[in-house]
């Protein structure tokens, strides 16, 4: 007896259901004889936007890639808590914003993140200590980060008078701190009104 091959398939679709086997099912619009072929699904993966940099945070040496989409601002806020307290504050976005655009300037480069987030209260046991540090600080409002550039094969950071100067060259119009101690070797960038200062 001859079948019509779409019936033959639903009844056997249907004996493998009641066995409880997946069926197979074939594809109508191939002709009979010729579908016997299993066609490969590959996913498909769309490929990130290209890493700039990687985000560095000196205390904890923990490691966040930069590109144009990640750290998302809570992830960067997290990244530069306080140090002591582990609090943890929204920064301006304008100073990712800062650190992506140099990126661009150094790609693959580490930007080892020295000072982020400072709780007001550790701040003012800062000053207190004799840290030069303001009352007010930029930090204890999320609106300063002090950072370096390390170039992927060199031995230190870009000097900070230089990174000074490419802030700068980028438009940036609150304030800039470079600080060239062996011990203190960073630059400070914040949101506020149009200063610089040699630390």
């Amino acid at each position: 007896m001859l079948q019509h091959p779409l019936l033959g398939g639903m009844i056997a679709g249907i004996v493998a259901v009641t066995a409880g086997i997946t069926p197979i099912t074939m594809d109508p619009r191939v002709a009979h004889g010729e579908g016997r072929s299993v066609r490969k699904m590959t996913a498909e993966v769309e490929p990130g936007p290209p890493l700039l940099a990687t985000l560095v945070q000196t205390h904890t040496d923990e490691r966040v890639p930069l590109d144009a989409a990640q750290p998302s601002q809570d992830r960067f806020a997290i990244l530069l808590a306080d140090q002591v307290t582990g609090e943890h504050h929204d920064f301006d976005p304008r100073l990712l914003g800062l650190l992506r655009s140099l990126a661009t300037q150094h790609p693959g480069a580490r930007i080892e993140l020295v000072s982020g987030f400072r709780s007001p209260k550790r701040n003012e046991m800062m000053r207190k200590k004799g840290h030069h540090v303001a009352s007010h600080s930029q930090h204890s409002l999320g609106h300063a980060v002090d950072f370096r550039i390390v170039p992927p094969t060199a031995p230190r950071g870009i000097d900070p008078r230089d990174l000074e100067r490419e802030v700068r060259d980028l438009g940036w119009d609150g304030g800039v701190g470079a600080y060239t101690l062996a011990s203190d070797w960073f630059v400070h960038c914040d949101v506020g009104r149009l200063r610089r200062w040699n630390g």
